[in-house]
């Protein structure tokens, strides 16, 4: 079969340390999505200069339409070119996921916002690790961030036209992000209703919930096809009382870094160890995910060492992906944190 040579434009990073770090995680993301989705049929994967800037490459058959609509949404890919034997560059059309414009993922500015590029990684490792990996651009897949924030994982699944849940202890990320929300929503005039409601249980006030509903155009919305995001401000380790047992086909978080912001115990002590938070919290996460599902967690090293983290995970019956490219997706971030990911799959 005749293979051709094809180049991957990186997208620019605004973070400059995230960007000298882009490079060794795209190519581990192309490993993960070519060994899950596109047969392993990719090979010679290196980075190298085109013209001064920086690609990479790989050798692979003849991309089909539905293999360039799986590499289109590569979390730092640029634009994608076939390779002439002359050298030139010949564009590949993409078949992007992409549902809203790109300012619903960059418009939010906040100390320890996750760099949006890293996020779209962590969820489509996760993805690409689940039984569901062949079915992200099909199907508006069901994702859960326990440990939400302000919201760039919820976004990122907007932005593939998934339906988005997320629980935050934090009253004011949630109060922000319900506001950045409305706002968003009637800015872009997407037609869509959005209310806060209380969540009582025996008669008391136990949390609130931002409850939207959105059409992506505006005949979805009148055919009932629309995409839901809901949130639960509450502690993460009383999830299942928000959502049913396994609804959804991935669990993505980026836990507490230990520096700029903790986790709180159930007594509001803000801990700086993210150990304690998982354990008590993965085994409500496990049961929100449906067999075949994945979780995908990132955290920072210098706080929680990868063999305790993929411990806590395993102890819950999960199959941690531990091989290939599942191992090179750790990275610096700044002088106190070094980032890396664990995914596991529900049997």
């Amino acid at each position: 079969m005749t293979t051709r040579r094809y180049g991957i434009l990186i997208m620019p990073a605004a973070n400059r340390v995230y960007a000298e770090a882009s490079v060794e995680l795209m190519e581990a993301e192309i490993e993960v999505f070519a060994a899950a989705v596109l047969g392993g049929g990719l090979s010679r994967i290196t980075a190298e200069p085109i013209g001064g800037v920086p690609y990479i490459t790989f050798d692979a058959p003849e991309l089909s339409e539905r293999e360039v609509a799986y590499l289109s949404n590569l979390s730092s890919l640029y634009a994608l070119f076939a390779i002439n034997p002359d050298g030139t560059l010949a564009p590949v059309p993409l078949r992007r996921l992409d549902r809203f414009d790109d300012d619903l993922i960059t418009i939010q500015k906040y100390a320890g916002k996750t760099n949006e590029h890293f996020t779209k990684m962590l969820l489509n490792a996760t993805i690409l690790a689940s039984d569901f990996a062949r079915e992200m651009i099909d199907r508006p897949l069901a994702v859960l961030d326990p440990l939400c924030g302000r919201g760039t994982t919820l976004n990122q699944a907007l932005m593939y036209g998934y339906d988005a849940a997320g629980v935050d202890v934090d009253g004011k990320d949630f109060e922000a992000y319900a506001a950045f929300m409305r706002t968003y929503l009637k800015r872009k005039r997407m037609k869509h209703s959005a209310e806060v409601v209380p969540v009582r249980r025996e008669r008391k006030l136990v949390a609130r919930r931002l409850e939207v509903s959105i059409g992506l155009s505006k005949e979805e919305y009148k055919a009932g096809d629309k995409r839901r995001l809901t949130v639960v401000n509450a502690d993460t380790t009383t999830a299942g009382a928000f959502f049913p047992r396994a609804s959804f086909d991935v669990i993505v978080a980026d836990a507490p870094y230990g520096v700029q912001h903790g986790s709180r115990d159930r007594q509001s002590a803000l801990s700086r160890r993210p150990l304690d938070l998982l354990t008590a919290a993965v085994p409500e996460w496990t049961g929100l995910l449906r067999p075949g599902g994945a979780i995908g967690l990132s955290w920072n090293t210098y706080v929680a060492p990868r063999d305790d983290v993929a411990e806590i995970f395993a102890k819950n019956g999960l199959e941690v992906r531990d091989d290939g490219p599942y191992r090179r997706f750790r990275h610096r971030v700044d002088q106190a944190i070094i980032r890396d990911v664990v995914v596991a799959r529900k049997p």
